[in-house]
């Protein structure tokens, strides 16, 4: 039985399933025993039939998981056989603890680049429950901006969609993917246009109800004018934006609270645009739309530099990794 401190600490490591083609199983066996970051590795001999090959299974650290990754695809392995990694929230192993402690970096900040493309480029749909959560957040947000109600403006932020394509357009921008820039593009455009002339008819509609008027725009806004008029802090609240967004996409530390961050000048403006439209006033629709290109603009700029940073760090780290590898190599020589 483990102790009881020990019984309460767990690696998150990701788990990686492997076949590997007969002629290549063992230097893909040999690579991972050499790297310090990998725990739990088993190789069972002509158990895969399509493709056909050896599975071998291992735990890795996340901090060495892109460099084992990287050196597995240079293998041949995802041509041949193929790779799978999920991820293990808790593990209870003194070998994961030991290759946590030998693997340089630290797991919080270990950013695996396959992991995230995968993850952005599925946000990049323009599905139906993208268009409509998008729709519905612009339209909250249009309600609260003529009830100058910040409640409803951060209701809309939460239910906002639009930081997936934005945090892809990042990644790919830094992978040069020319696709998932076009996809990321064509889901953000075709999404806020579309949300925004839903929000113009839901106006129209609310206003012939009787819900609403025009005097309710122009009336004073103390609380939510600040979403038409653009200064040098839309882009610093952008730009934090962006670098809060994707280290909490890269780091697995995502949750509501950032949503409503990225959100906070990008939806709320897209439904200024809407409902100043609506009624006529165009200095504020040009204002609220000034906005919202900044702060787009920001969000992908402050997210691509985020990246650019933790590439340099990590291939820092990489550099350290592959030194001990050929020391420990070398010694045993």
């Amino acid at each position: 039985m483990l102790p009881p401190d020990r019984r309460t600490l767990g690696e998150t490591v990701l788990h990686l399933r492997i076949i590997a083609p007969a002629d290549r199983s063992a230097a893909v066996a040999d690579l991972l025993a050499d790297d310090p970051g990998v725990a739990h590795l088993a190789v069972i001999p002509g158990a895969a039939r399509q493709p056909p090959g050896d599975l071998v299974l291992c735990d890795v650290v996340r901090e060495s998981a892109d460099l084992v990754l990287r050196r597995l695809q240079e293998l041949g392995v995802e041509a041949r056989g193929g790779i799978s990694a999920d991820d293990v929230e808790l593990t209870l192993s003194a070998a994961a603890e030991q290759a946590a402690r030998d693997a340089p970096g630290h797991g919080e900040d270990a950013v695996v680049w396959d992991e995230i493309a995968a993850k952005t480029g599925e946000q990049t749909a323009l599905s139906g429950t993208f268009l409509v959560l998008i729709m519905v957040a612009t339209m909250i947000a249009g309600i609260g901006v003529l009830l100058d109600q910040p409640i409803l403006i951060v209701g809309a932020m939460v239910v906002g969609p639009e930081f997936g394509p934005l945090a892809a357009l990042c990644v790919a921008l830094l992978r040069r993917n020319p696709r998932v820039i076009g996809r990321s593009i064509k889901a953000l455009v075709v999404g806020f246009l579309s949300a925004m002339l839903v929000t113009v008819l839901s106006t129209w509609a609310l206003t012939a109800a009787g819900l609403v008027d025009r005097g309710m725009l122009l009336a004073e806004r103390p609380l939510t004018d600040f979403i038409w008029r653009p200064d040098a802090l839309s882009w610093v609240v952008g730009l934090l934006a962006g670098v809060a967004g994707m280290l909490s996409l890269t780091s697995k530390k995502s949750g509501s609270l950032v949503g409503v961050l990225i959100s906070v000048t990008t939806v709320p403006a897209a439904a200024n645009v809407a409902v100043a439209a609506a009624y006529g006033v165009w200095p504020e629709a040009g204002g609220s739309a000034l906005q919202l290109v900044i702060n787009l603009c920001a969000i992908v700029l402050a997210g691509l530099l985020t990246l650019v940073v933790q590439q340099l760090w990590w291939w820092h780290v990489a550099r350290i990794q592959r030194g001990a590898a050929r020391e420990r190599v070398t010694g045993r020589r």
